[in-house]
């Protein structure tokens, strides 16, 4: 019977572990979107119905319609026609069709794992709450979306970060499920690194947080240069903006400002880990976690200056993203692990 147990926990989690996948290509599939400026293209939501792209002259010219009534044509695009709107339509679809995928991909199993057993009644709750996250999800995307069909064509920082956050929430919630059923059932904090890796993963969030600010409010397209912004160290009119505390997610020169601080201590703040952790970390999965992060947040950091040097290239901004969640990612398992071994 343990056995049992053992092989259909695996399979679950191999389950998960997929879902996680097809997350982190979502994320990656989103930021290359946004990088587009295809994010406004498809000026309706129709969760339901909204599979099938137009089909026919006369569905492109419907669609196409709609956005020319869009802030967006109206101020960016304005001599655009429709075989340029196909092009930047066809990502936002992708986008949202993925989206569906996922929910297809996570109900149909579930079901049958409930059906078969693998998943106990008692426990089909948590499950559950995955779905329901992944449609709040959906529904937190075109409230994102929205905000850039109004006045101006662009979408609210505040929301681009919230939509964000919530989609490393849904995979971190998944992925430490996945973990638990691998390595077995929870127990007590045994270990004494477990409050510094979730301090750890705490300052990679928040530097993940201050990104989205930092995407929002094409931030990135200011002070291109690196170590210094500009000829400064630290840049004027960092509190122009009052009340202060708003220069932290409206004021462009703050954000990258807060985001390079971020970075660089995150950096900094890993490579202190590792040193010290390493010896301490009793499994070799876990030593070999603390080293593979050290790689990590360092590519990420290359990453981040190239993209920032560079004037932010769609190719390298895209990689910024996936290698964050990556980072996460590693940051998360450490923690797991030295929460329940």
């Amino acid at each position: 019977m343990e056995a049992t147990t053992h092989v259909r926990n695996r399979r679950v989690a191999r389950w998960l572990f997929v879902l996680c996948a097809l997350v982190f290509a979502m994320v990656v599939l989103g930021g290359v979107t946004r990088l587009t400026g295809s994010g406004l293209s498809m000026t309706d939501w129709r969760p339901i119905v909204g599979w099938l792209p137009p089909l026919s002259a006369e569905d492109w010219e419907r669609s196409f319609e709609l956005y020319r009534q869009s802030p967006e044509f109206r101020h960016v695009n304005p001599d655009m026609d429709v075989h340029g709107f196909k092009r930047i339509f066809w990502l936002e679809y992708l986008h949202r069709l993925f989206g569906r995928l996922i929910g297809v991909a996570f109900l149909v199993p579930f079901v049958a794992f409930v059906w078969k057993g693998y998943i106990g009644w008692r426990e089909s709750p948590k499950y559950a709450l995955m779905f329901v996250l992944g449609g709040l999800q959906g529904v937190l995307g075109w409230y994102m979306v929205k905000s850039g069909l109004v006045d101006n064509p662009r979408v609210s920082q505040y929301r681009l970060t919230a939509h964000l956050l919530s989609a490393f929430a849904i995979y971190a919630y998944m992925f430490w499920i996945a973990l638990s059923l691998v390595h077995g059932p929870p127990r007590p904090p045994h270990h004494a690194w477990f409050g510094r890796t979730t301090a750890l993963l705490a300052l990679v969030t928040v530097t993940v947080i201050s990104g989205g600010f930092v995407a929002g409010l094409d931030a990135g397209l200011i002070y291109n240069t690196f170590p210094k912004m500009g000829e400064y160290w630290i840049p004027p009119g960092l509190f122009a903006l009052d009340p202060w505390w708003l220069n932290f997610f409206e004021n462009m020169a703050t954000a990258q400002f807060d985001h390079r601080v971020l970075a660089l201590t995150t950096v900094c703040a890993v490579i202190v880990y590792w040193w010290f952790a390493w010896p301490q970390l009793g499994q070799k999965r876990l030593r070999r976690a603390a080293s593979l992060m050290v790689l990590v947040v360092l590519v990420q950091a290359a990453l981040g200056i190239s993209t920032l040097l560079l004037h932010v290239p769609i190719a390298l901004a895209a990689a910024h993203q996936a290698v964050a969640l990556l980072l996460f990612t590693v940051a998360l398992y450490l923690c797991h692990g030295s929460r329940y071994g």
